[in-house]
């Protein structure tokens, strides 16, 4: 590679980095150790910690120190150290999950520090001892502490708009769910939610967007299995006020049959509406 190649591709990563940076708002810098061995890693640990317009990472293999520069405002160290501990990568704050961390190329596997498993450990306690304490609060309680309280809420805002065949109300509460979606404070949420909510955050923000997008019903009805089913995995794994009941239309989607979430126990048809309003069954009963 001759030298006038090697200046240029380093002016244009420098170019890429900075246009990258400069559309982040609010920015706040810090730098943290974050555990991995080459080249490999970095692009992991990178790509699970940046996100456009709110956050970048920049790791450096010899040092194993990363700069993070983040919109303080979007999120936070703590939720891209998350992001970065799902995809495999130890820091001094998040432990990456063992399946995780074995799962990675041999040439990754780094050597894990002794001291952070014992931190882990006692993260998972506090954690616990949380999880305890909000079970044991009164159901008002629990509504203001659950992170996804608003999520739940504007999807059923979204699902019964389709009951009624509202397409301009349902467009309106989509986008209302994308702003609560964009709003998650990821720091508050257990292990456990923080790991499927990461799995399932982009597929929630482009389905949500196409209902947003379209004054077609029936369009946007056909995104609503997909939220559904997400948001149902979700509800698995984070505790509830009350029951939630997973329910299905044996019609819907070509004959192939759909779900929808509901806090009321009798069946309301989202996909069909007044048309055939009773059709379907319930299929899980979603409990705290």
């Amino acid at each position: 590679m001759s030298k006038l190649f090697r200046d240029i591709v380093m002016v244009l990563m420098v170019l890429s980095a900075t246009a990258f940076n400069a559309q982040i708002k609010n920015e706040k810098t810090e730098t943290v150790k974050i555990y991995g061995n080459c080249g490999m890693c970095k692009s992991t640990i990178e790509k699970a910690g940046n996100m456009k317009n709110q956050s970048n990472v920049d790791w450096d293999k010899e040092t194993k120190m990363a700069t993070i520069s983040y919109d303080g405002l979007k999120t936070s160290k703590e939720d891209i150290l998350k992001r970065i501990a799902l995809a495999g990568y130890d820091s001094d704050t998040f432990l990456a999950p063992t399946d995780t961390y074995l799962s990675l190329p041999s040439c990754c596997q780094y050597e894990r520090a002794e001291n952070l498993t014992t931190k882990m450990e006692g993260l998972n306690m506090d954690m616990e001892a949380k999880d305890h304490a909000m079970h044991s609060n009164n159901s008002i309680d629990m509504q203001e502490a659950n992170p996804l309280s608003e999520v739940y809420d504007t999807y059923f805002a979204v699902k019964n708009a389709m009951v009624e065949t509202d397409a301009a109300t349902a467009s309106s509460n989509a986008n209302n769910l994308l702003s609560a979606i964009n709003d998650v404070k990821m720091d508050q949420l257990s292990i456990d939610v923080h790991k499927i909510w990461m799995k399932n955050l982009e597929t929630l923000r482009n389905v949500t967007q196409a209902i947003a997008n379209s004054t077609d019903v029936e369009k946007q009805r056909n995104y609503l299995d997909s939220l559904s089913k997400n948001l149902y995995e979700m509800m698995q794994v984070s505790k509830q006020d009350t029951p939630t009941y997973y329910q299905f239309c044996p019609m819907a989607n070509g004959g192939k049959g759909a779900n929808w979430l509901s806090k009321d126990e009798t069946i309301k048809n989202p996909y069909y509406g007044s048309q055939m309003l009773s059709c379907g069954r319930i299929v899980e009963t979603i409990k705290e």
